[in-house]
């Protein structure tokens, strides 16, 4: 699947508000799909670039032989979550905001999986 696809396929999430494939080293997206008012997608990318890389760098000085599948960051009215792509594809991670009203957090965790697992960047 591609990029427009994978962030088209992550929208149909339940509680889907947003989506964005970034990279990590450079703080990019590399596409976004939703957000608007309340969710600036652009600067979340960029702040969550950091989120991941604090992460990558923890895991490597506790020297770690271990991947991180995903981060999730819970706000009272929204879930965050972050999934890494396998490091063969690069520095680059699926961006996942939901309403948590409406969102089934298992449910949208297995999605995304399936969405990374088919995505071919």
């Amino acid at each position: 699947m591609n990029l427009e696809t994978a962030l088209k396929e992550a929208m149909t999430i339940e509680g889907a508000i947003g989506v964005a494939v970034v990279d990590y080293e450079s703080g990019m997206s590399l596409g976004t799909l939703g957000g608007g008012r309340g969710l600036d997608l652009e600067v979340a990318a960029a702040g969550n670039t950091e989120v991941v890389r604090a992460k990558v760098r923890t895991l490597a000085a506790l020297d770690m032989e271990d991947a991180i599948e995903d981060i999730l960051i819970t706000l009272g009215k929204q879930y965050h979550l972050i999934r890494p792509l396998s490091a063969s594809r690069g520095s680059l991670f699926l961006y996942l905001a939901l309403d948590r009203a409406r969102a089934n957090l298992a449910l949208a965790r297995h999605s995304l999986k399936r969405i990374e697992n088919a995505l071919e960047v």
